[in-house]
């Protein structure tokens, strides 16, 4: 991490109110946990020049557990979109799904016979940027429309502005007029065109693609390694930082 991405975070970092000072560099926990996720190599194995991995596993699971990973994630999604002169709460987003393959770590998972990946979806709403806002994992069994519920039912506060979201045709149906109905937002359903053969460049729906694009570049998402969802989904919101952090530096 970068002396600029380390400025960013310092001053955001929870701090130890109990017990004796802080020995551990904080700075070195956080490039531990980016080397993990960029190289996907298991906790014991990091190298000799980071902390020792108990210590970096136990404040990765800590600020999974306290929500610490979400919130540094918020307050960086919102200094880049005013960077960029948008507003820090969007009106607009996107929503689409991954399938990725489960690995042998015990961990409850699905099959997904239209993709016929056994392991686990993502399920990811991003603003016109390609920004994360919110993300669910789920079991690779769960249609698209059921999951989109989940989703939508518990947006958080930073999505209370949001007017639109994009989606394909796997979200077409009933949803539309459900989301109609409950919320102040809409669907706005982009197919593909009928004519066209092969890859095709759809309008507004790329921004997600790229975002899961985004995410394959780190190794530890190339796959599911995770026992809980809830990992699963910190992973995600790490990663989505990292990526903040570099273009804010």
């Amino acid at each position: 991490m970068s002396e600029g991405a380390w400025k960013y975070l310092k001053t955001h970092l929870p701090e130890s109110r109990v017990g004796r000072p802080r020995q551990l560099s904080l700075r070195q926990v956080l490039n531990a946990i980016f080397y993990v996720l960029k190289t996907g190599c298991q906790w014991r194995q990091l190298p000799r020049e980071f902390p020792h991995w108990t210590a970096v596993y136990y404040y990765f699971y800590r600020w999974s557990c306290d929500g610490t990973w979400i919130r540094l994630h918020d307050l960086l999604r919102s200094r880049l979109r005013q960077k960029l002169g948008r507003h820090k709460q969007p009106t607009a987003g996107c929503l689409d799904s991954q399938s990725v393959k489960g690995t042998a770590t015990p961990g409850v998972r699905g099959y997904d016979a239209g993709k016929q990946i056994n392991g686990r979806k993502r399920h990811l709403l991003v603003d016109t940027l390609g920004l994360l806002l919110t993300v669910r994992v789920t079991v690779a069994s769960v249609q698209d429309r059921d999951a989109a519920r989940l989703v939508l039912q518990n947006l958080p506060g930073h999505c209370k502005k949001l007017r639109k979201i994009w989606v394909d045709g796997g979200y077409s149906g009933r949803l539309v007029q459900w989301v109609a109905d409950c919320f102040r937002f809409c669907l706005a359903v982009v197919l593909r065109p009928k004519e066209t053969r092969g890859f095709t460049l759809l309008p507004r729906r790329w921004v997600v693609e790229r975002t899961f694009a985004w995410l394959n570049q780190s190794r530890r998402l190339s796959k599911t390694y995770e026992r809980l969802i809830r990992i699963d989904e910190t992973w995600i919101y790490i990663a989505m930082t990292r990526i903040m952090l570099n273009h804010l530096a």
